[in-house]
């Protein structure tokens, strides 16, 4: 029997700065509707220029107060394995871009940065066993993860998220949670990643895509080419999968039928 083909919803905006101001309203309205069933919530953001400018858009956003941010952890989908306050690293831009801004509102002991190198996390593998015991510190009974609320990625043109890139191990990676990355092709070369069994265990993944250089990536991952060769097809929730992107992005998909 084969697997049923996964089920994306895909959803289309005219640029990438309307996507960015629309996903920072979804993501508002969904941490606010979870509120409504259940505390504390997880969220996972990414870096990228669309990360980042949600992030903003979020700070920018006169809904933000109606979250209550003390009831909300966040995590982060992959780093670059540099030092703390290294503008290169998502940490540090996703701070400047929204939680510095959040103040009191975040509790500090919700916010849970993967390590930078330090002499107890000296190498990218060290850093993704102290975020794998983390993650495990915050999960339910029998999981290695958080139930992850909303999981944020960004995709590259060459189909990667996270820090799964094509034909690399790290993709294969299971019974883990986190990997360390070794020889990225996308500067720096070490970085530290969920694997896909942490960012299949989110309830929604919402992959955010913007620009005609993502559409050949785009088009492979939404027709399932193997994740050996587009990872972003491999990037799946266990109750919904959302693609948002602008139009440039869409440019090498085939029009629906009918």
């Amino acid at each position: 029997m084969t697997a049923p083909t996964p089920v994306r919803d895909v959803v289309v905006h005219p640029d990438a700065t309307v996507l960015a101001e629309a996903t920072a309203a979804r993501l508002l309205t969904a941490l606010l509707d979870a509120q409504s069933h259940r505390a504390p919530l997880h969220l996972v953001v990414t870096g990228g220029t669309v990360g980042i400018r949600t992030l903003e858009a979020v700070a920018a956003s006169p809904v933000r107060d109606a979250v209550d941010w003390s009831q909300v952890h966040v995590w982060w989908g992959d780093e670059r394995f540099l030092p703390t306050g290294d503008p290169d690293r998502n940490e540090t831009q996703a701070r400047t871009a929204l939680l510095d801004a959040l103040g009191g509102a975040l509790t500090d002991a919700h916010v849970h940065p993967m390590p930078a190198p330090t002499d107890e996390t000296p190498t990218p593998e060290a850093a993704a066993d102290a975020y794998a015991g983390e993650l495990a510190r915050w999960a339910p009974p029998g999981a290695r993860t958080p139930a992850f609320d909303v999981l944020l990625l960004g995709m590259g043109p060459d189909g990667h998220v996270a820090s799964m890139f094509p034909g690399h191990d790290a993709v294969h990676t299971t019974g883990r949670s986190t990997v360390g990355v070794h020889g990225s092709p996308k500067p720096p070369p070490l970085r530290v990643s969920l694997t896909f069994e942490a960012i299949r265990a989110a309830r929604e993944v919402w992959v955010v895509a913007a620009g005609a250089e993502k559409a050949g990536a785009v088009a492979a991952a939404l027709s399932d080419a193997p994740v050996q060769q587009t990872p972003a097809s491999g990037a799946l929730g266990s109750e919904r999968t959302l693609w948002l992107m602008d139009v440039a992005a869409t440019a090498e998909l085939a029009p629906p039928a009918g």
